[in-house]
């Protein structure tokens, strides 16, 4: 062969590799992911926020910038509350929140955000993954064309800002507060008027005097919200909420397009934002006390006769919610575990 077809054949050969080359780049290019995250909770708020925000960042590092998922602010894609749909529909890629607040919707996942007088997050989580939660949050969320990964947990939360101190159960009837989930229908029981805000417009309610009473979350949570400086009596323990966990939802026909390896990276990352957000709230709580105290609030634990009461009322509850077949479905599946869970937690831990 002389030189001119030696170069020729070169020459092909060396284009033929750059076309393939940018055939795999584009193809590659396909792969990667660019998804919008909706949020309920601002990105500066003490773990609720900022535990979303972490999913953005470790997502990008996990795969190496091929899934990129990017926080936005509520309210900046679609209102806090309305992320659901958006998701649903797929006009927004994925949101993080609790699944609490869809209680409207679909009554069933509230028993997958926050249980009254329910497990601690040891528990809760042996249910949802080994006790056979996770298949029924799946099918329940699936139906409604979303595809949810659990991403936090956070450790018991605060029962409740208070003007006036709470005596009695008499004390409760007529107050109009701000409460989540399926304390709520506990506290109506209560004689209490109760209404969902989003976390960003609880202070100015509470301070122009719309609710007389508020719930959110932990201390350290609290605190970043600012309700000490129109209530000063704080209530424990969130007999509501001893544990609550957020998802990430994901719009059911974009996660199924993923590969498997995207699927486990998503998975991983919300996997570790678990562990990092119950060691962060586990630790920065009594910090948060402390300085609330110093502010002049009262430290308040909740009666026994009231907890009582309240307890009798969430029985109630529980059985009135249980007449929509999804939820009665958890809410059995959920209370089976725990009645074998019992023979492990009187042996294995301190009392």
């Amino acid at each position: 062969m002389n030189l001119r077809k030696i170069l020729k054949a070169a020459t092909i050969a060396g284009l033929a590799c750059g076309i393939l080359a940018m055939a795999a780049g584009d193809a590659e290019a396909q792969k990667r992911i660019r998804w919008k995250m909706g949020s309920t909770y601002p990105g500066s708020l003490t773990q609720l926020g900022t535990l979303a925000k972490r999913v953005d960042a470790q997502i990008d590092l996990v795969s190496g910038g091929n899934i990129q998922i990017k926080f936005f602010e509520p309210g900046a894609l679609v209102p806090a509350l309305e992320v659901f749909d958006a998701v649903a529909q797929g006009s927004v890629d994925t949101a993080f929140s609790t699944p609490g607040y869809w209680a409207g919707k679909v009554p069933a996942l509230q028993l997958f955000a926050a249980v009254p007088f329910g497990p601690n997050a040891g528990e809760y989580l042996a249910w949802f993954y080994f006790g056979g939660g996770k298949e029924i949050f799946d099918d329940i969320y699936h139906k409604n064309g979303i595809h949810s990964v659990m991403c936090a947990i956070i450790a018991p939360e605060a029962s409740g800002w208070f003007r006036k101190e709470i005596k009695t159960a008499e004390d409760l009837k007529g107050l109009k507060m701000r409460f989540f989930g399926l304390g709520a229908k506990v506290m109506e029981k209560m004689g209490v008027s109760t209404q969902l805000l989003a976390g960003g417009d609880i202070y100015p309610a509470l301070e122009l005097g719309t609710i007389d009473a508020t719930e959110f979350s932990m201390p350290a949570i609290d605190l970043k919200l600012g309700f000490h400086q129109v209530a000063k009596h704080y209530y424990f323990p969130g007999w509501h909420q001893q544990s609550t966990l957020f998802d990430l939802m994901i719009n059911k026909a974009k996660w199924d397009a993923l590969d498997k390896t995207q699927q486990a990276q998503i998975e991983a990352v919300c996997g570790d934002n678990i562990r990092y957000g119950f060691a962060e709230g586990e630790a920065i709580q009594f910090g948060a006390l402390k300085e609330l105290k110093a502010k002049g609030v009262n430290i308040h634990t909740w009666p026994k006769p009231i907890l009582d009461q309240l307890e009798a009322a969430w029985q109630e509850v529980a059985k009135e919610q249980s007449v929509d077949p999804d939820f009665k479905r958890a809410w059995d599946s959920l209370q089976a575990f725990r009645k074998d869970y019992v023979a492990w937690k009187e042996v294995g831990y301190l009392r």
